[in-house]
């Protein structure tokens, strides 16, 4: 290996490819079940609570254990941790592909966040560890975060080619290989980096903490938003609440915090942190409408779906250039703001979306929503390890992953309980086709992809009856959705403006230098 404070050589940028490789997999695994839902469905007849939490529970874990994984790695050692992940991925992934029931495959899911949160980390802290030189490191977290934008770009589209051939645990079979791969060349590339500092007794009370605030909260929020209110819901989000407290509390006075909280006493450091959280929430909480959409509504298949997904990104692409080009010449605070204005008037294009709205409608409101988002995110990880202390940015990096990914998984949860609520409400009794009753009209009632099956068992005019029904109640959904995402853009245009108006236009960084490679 090169020199620590020399110039990364031939190694290291062979390494960093084999880095690259798990960071695509846990992206992609983020979206490649959109396409899959209706399949699961029909297969495993999940309940709507169910249905949520095959979709989240991968991100909650994931970003419930994320700092505690990254604490973890710096004591035993972080290629050590990407090892184990990837190993625990392999066995995850299997399972979730062979799931008997919805049950067996939010367990999978689990255990597939739990294993993400040891890999993403430590791809992070390595690559900050194998490249010293600013520019060099540059170059190397860019190609970080565009593997990480290309996954989730990738995974849908990936999810509906195998769906359009293969059973829908298909889907999770992809990240075998790779991680198999993963396995092979990490002891042979990648260097060992452990800290030499003394960090103290592990804070296993932390740790606990974080994760037990998280899943009994949102639990609790979205049973409460499909089911109406009940006790035992109720007393989750108050447990929540207490735990999160307590971890607060623990992070303030423990003597080796996983968190230490005096990072966001700076105001660049937490306004990053705020609306890249909110940005992630509205996108990726949009996200699971948009594809549901496609196929459920539009009547596509998987493949067509994942293809037709991929037109909005030429928006974001668009949002990224201007973004950059711009970002040596106005401040951040007016960049962020106008990109939020932006998505919001995305938010604001999907309340007029349609069950028989033209395909260009929603695509295009699609593309303006995630250009909006987008053009801001670009800005923020750069302030967010900028603004921490030299000494403190593995723990800054850590706490942006983590806020990056309980927004998004936030953003599943609640905006898709907040459509799942209105779609049961839409869709009481009195609302289905006459003839639809028992546990057919359950079923319908539960989620649009068990209406879609039980109407392709009813006969005739009964079956397209009851699709026009749940479709119009889907939209209507969507539509509660869109409102929230209206308010939460222009709000978050606001605090953007306000945390970061003292910041001014930041120049470009420079090219990296063309260097010769060197073992």
């Amino acid at each position: 290996m090169t020199a620590t404070t020399g110039r990364a050589g031939r190694r290291e940028w062979i390494g960093l490819a084999v880095l690259l490789l798990p960071t695509l997999v846990l992206s992609m695994d983020m979206g490649v079940l959109f396409f899959a839902v209706p399949f699961i469905s029909t297969t495993l007849a999940p309940s709507g609570t169910q249905q949520l939490w095959i979709m989240d529970m991968y991100s909650f874990l994931l970003a419930g254990l994320l700092i505690t994984m990254g604490s973890l790695g710096d004591r035993i050692g972080r290629r050590r941790l990407l090892v184990i992940g990837a190993t625990g991925f392999i066995g995850a992934s299997l399972l979730a592909a062979w799931s008997h029931d919805a049950d067996q495959l939010i367990a999978a899911r689990a255990l597939l966040g739990a294993a993400g949160a040891t890999v993403m980390p430590s791809t992070l802290a390595l690559i900050r560890n194998m490249f010293h030189d600013p520019k060099q490191r540059q170059v190397a977290l860019g190609a970080w975060g565009g593997v990480l934008t290309a996954g989730a770009t990738l995974g849908p589209v990936v999810g509906g080619l195998l769906l359009e051939h293969f059973w829908w645990g298909s889907a999770f079979l992809p990240a075998v290989p790779v991680m198999a791969l993963v396995l092979l060349s990490a002891p042979v590339l990648l260097p060992e980096y452990r800290s030499t500092a003394r960090t103290g007794r592990f804070d296993l009370l932390g740790a606990a903490l974080s994760l037990g605030a998280i899943l009994p909260l949102v639990y609790g929020v979205k049973t409460i938003a499909v089911d109406g209110w009940s006790p035992l819901p109720a007393l989750a989000v108050a447990a929540g609440l207490l735990l999160a407290a307590a971890f607060v509390w623990r992070q303030r006075t423990a003597a080796n915090p996983l968190l230490d909280l005096s990072l966001f006493k700076i105001r660049t450091f937490s306004g990053a942190i705020s609306v890249n959280t909110i940005a992630m929430f509205a996108m990726m909480g949009f996200s699971l409408f948009t594809s549901q959409y496609l196929q459920l509504v539009k009547g596509m298949s998987p493949l067509t779906a994942s293809l037709w997904s991929l037109v909005p990104s030429v928006g974001v692409g668009a949002a990224v250039g201007i973004s950059s080009a711009l970002a040596g010449k106005v401040r951040p605070a007016a960049l962020m703001g106008g990109g939020f204005l932006i998505g919001a008037a995305g938010f604001a294009m999907m309340t007029q979306v349609g069950a028989h709205s033209p395909l260009a409608l929603i695509l295009t409101a699609a593309g303006v929503l995630a250009a909006g988002t987008v053009g801001t995110m670009t800005m923020t990880a750069e302030m967010v390890v900028s603004a921490a202390p030299v000494e403190q940015a593995g723990a800054a990096s850590a706490t942006s992953e983590t806020a990056v990914e309980l927004g998004s998984s936030l953003g599943i949860a609640l905006l898709g309980a907040a459509g799942a609520a209105v779609y049961r409400h839409q869709l009481d009794g009195a609302a289905l086709p006459a003839g639809v009753q028992g546990e057919a009209a359950h079923a319908a009632q539960d989620t649009l992809g068990g209406a879609v099956a039980v109407a392709a068992q009813l006969p005739g005019r009964l079956g397209a009856d009851l699709l026009e029904t749940a479709r119009t109640a889907f939209t209507d959904g969507l539509h509660v959705a869109a409102g929230v995402g209206v308010v939460l853009a222009l709000g978050a245009a606001l605090l953007a403006y306000r945390l970061m108006r003292h910041l001014p236009a930041a120049a470009p960084a420079p090219a990296p230098e063309a260097e010769p490679a060197t073992v």
